[in-house]
Formats: structure tokens, sequence, C-alpha cells
């Protein structure tokens, strides 16, 4: 298992199966902070524009002015990323704004194609994206699993393992072809020769801190 920055934000998450290792970092990205004190989890790092609240007490504090480009899950993604963290846990990241969770998506991509793995959780659902690259998963899943193209158009991409498989595919941005396809009970593997995917799947936090 590699090392793991965990970045949390202001949604709601469950803490079940969030186990922090020795070499591990928890980035707090401004109302995760909240998330982490009502679990009784010591953040590392704190960071954010802080408009809806004070800054909190915190030793390793970085303020960010509230007119700016990124998200405070981008702040946290590239800060993870500049202290050289190449595994990403995003927590607190799915429900309540539709928007927000589609750039916490989009922060996804943009730790995919710099050669990062990072996975969006919360309740049962994980979302992963994967650059020219394989997603491999045991017999053990089950349920359905989803495949889209992000961005250009995403070449080479196989299926094998799941109930409607692919081979050499070609998937565009604007076909969702690859909604809702299951798991069959053996070992299945997505991968990508070009391009970006976006794969959303029912998992539990441990079993994808597991994968890794």
């Amino acid at each position: 298992m590699k090392n793991i920055c965990f970045v949390v934000g202001a949604g709601e998450f469950s803490e079940s199966g969030l186990g922090i290792s020795p070499g591990d970092i928890v980035i707090a990205a401004d109302g995760g902070y909240e998330h982490l004190k009502r679990i009784g989890l010591e953040a590392d790092i704190v960071l954010g524009d802080f408009d809806s609240s004070e800054a909190p007490r915190h030793p390793n504090v970085i303020r960010h002015p509230a007119m700016k480009d990124d998200t405070d899950m981008m702040l946290a993604v590239k800060t993870g990323l500049e202290m050289g963290y190449k595994n990403f846990i995003l927590l607190g990241g799915l429900g309540g704004r539709l928007d927000h969770t589609f750039s916490n998506i989009q922060a996804l991509v943009y730790l995919s194609r710099r050669g990062a793995r990072a996975c969006l959780a919360g309740g049962d659902l994980a979302i992963t994206a994967v650059t020219d690259s394989a997603l491999k998963f045991t017999g053990s899943e089950q349920g359905l699993v989803s495949v889209f193209c992000s961005g250009d158009n995403a070449e080479g991409v196989s299926l094998n393992g799941l109930k409607y498989p692919l081979s050499d595919a070609v998937l565009a941005g604007d076909m969702p072809i690859g909604v809702s396809n299951e798991f069959t009970g053996e070992a299945a593997e997505i991968s990508v020769r070009k391009g970006t995917l976006v794969i959303f799947w029912n998992d539990c936090l441990e079993k994808i801190i597991n994968m890794w």
C-alpha cells in the first residue's frame, strides 16, 4: 500500500473504513475541517478561503482569497501533488450542489492526467478516472459500473469481465454508451489506450483503500 493524501471537503461522508496509516496526510478543504473534528480526526493542513466561517485555530492553515480560480478541493489536490503524493482519496465531495460534485469529478481527471490515482468516495459510491491506463477489479464486486469518456474521444477502450464487454472501442464525450454495465462475479478490467475514462461503481472506502 502506498501513502495516501486524504482530502476532506464540506460535504457529508461516512468515516467507516477510514484508516490513516503512517506516511498518509489529511488535508481539510475549508468546511471539511468541521467534519474531521466531528469524528475526532486531526487535519495535517487546513486550507480554503473561509468565506462562510472563520479560519480555525490550527498550526497549519493556508488561507486563500475568496476571488480565486480554483475550488477549495482543487487547491487541496494541488497541494498534495506539490508535496509528492500520487494516491488521493477525496471525501465530502459528493451530494449537495451538483456543480460542486461535477467540479470534484474534474479534479479526479486533473489528477489522472498528471500520473496520480484518485477516488472520490461517499456512502457506497466510488468514482475514479483513468488516463492511458487500466483499472482492475477482483471478482468480489457486485452491482452496476458505468464508464464515460471525459474530454476528447477515448480510444482503445476495452471492458473485460463485465456483462456488456467492449474490445478496442472508441467512446465519445457526447454519447453515454457506457452507463449501467454490470459486474459478473469474475475479475474485470477497464482499460483505455488513449484518453481519459471516468468510472462509477458501488464500493466501500475500506475496499477502495485496499485496492491500492
